[in-house]
């Protein structure tokens, strides 16, 4: 199983996920379907369907152009508001793409509709892969849109159920914002300090700096380590669902409290890929 990761838009990644034995192809939220298809020919691979992790603007905006220009393609999801959706998919259903495995996992805080996927191979020395689109990131996760913080805690608490080798590739280049808050939460966290070093190394170079891995995000994620003691101190709370719901309250005041945002970057990059029509969701 290879996995192509394509930046695009502001801070988005795409991803193409190649069966290498069959030549089958699967896409991740689809923002820019042109590149995806540049991408796809280059690796000359046959595409068959798209996984959406959720609805919004900028996980499934290219959802429509691509059904166009690939007529019978597959969009999947979980939520009955993304674009060019052919079949609703369900908590723990599989799906099968050659020899990849697909786990379907609702996960729900973000949006209420947000599917993560699980993907490996039987007999295969390559770690699984997980597409967390926003439910999880390196050192974060995604806003707590239209679910509670139990809900929130529940998808965190069944992605962290899995095998600590799983690589994550998630929805945003949002890592070096994520680890500066989690220096301010832990501030004694070595593994931290650690990959925040490793992280702004990688932003002077402009390189991606997924994936990471399960393993790792338990290590230096907060709201991965709502049951540890420096957490739970940093917030005062003791419930885990609390504690969560108090890290996405300072995280919000501390993504208030530091340099704004440009939004002349992401107009500019709608511009160039032909965005403008609709309003963008992070």
């Amino acid at each position: 199983m290879k996995v192509k990761v394509i930046p695009v838009l502001e801070d988005n990644y795409m991803y193409l996920v190649i069966e290498e034995l069959t030549r089958e192809a699967v896409a991740v939220d689809v923002a820019v379907p042109k590149r995806l298809l540049e991408i796809v020919g280059r690796e000359g691979v046959s595409l068959t369907a798209v996984l959406t992790t959720h609805h919004h603007w900028d996980h499934a905006r290219g959802n429509p152009e691509l059904a166009r220009l690939r007529p019978g393609l597959a969009v999947l999801g979980a939520d009955e508001r993304i674009f060019s959706l052919t079949r609703r998919l369900a908590h723990g259903e599989e799906l099968r793409f050659g020899a990849i495995h697909v786990r379907c996992l609702l996960t729900p805080g973000h949006t209420s509709g947000h599917m993560s996927y699980f993907l490996w191979e039987d007999d295969c020395p390559d770690p699984p892969a997980l597409f967390s689109g926003d439910a999880l990131s390196v050192a974060g996760c995604g806003s707590c849109l239209e679910g509670s913080a139990q809900q929130m805690y529940q998808s965190l608490a069944e992605l962290g159920t899995l095998p600590p080798e799983t690589k994550v590739f998630c929805g945003h280049e949002h890592t070096l914002s994520n680890l500066e808050f989690a220096q301010k939460v832990e501030p004694c966290n070595d593994h931290v300090r650690a990959k925040l070093a490793w992280v702004q190394k990688r932003d002077e170079d402009d390189v991606p700096t997924v994936p990471s891995t399960l393993g790792e995000e338990r290590l230096y994620n907060p709201f991965l380590r709502v049951a540890e003691e420096p957490v739970r101190k940093f917030t005062g709370k003791a419930v885990p669902a609390d504690v969560l719901e108090a890290l996405c309250k300072e995280r919000a005041r501390f993504e208030q409290a530091g340099e704004p945002r440009q939004p002349q970057a992401r107009a500019l990059l709608a511009l160039q890929w032909g965005l403008l029509s609709a309003a963008p969701h992070e």
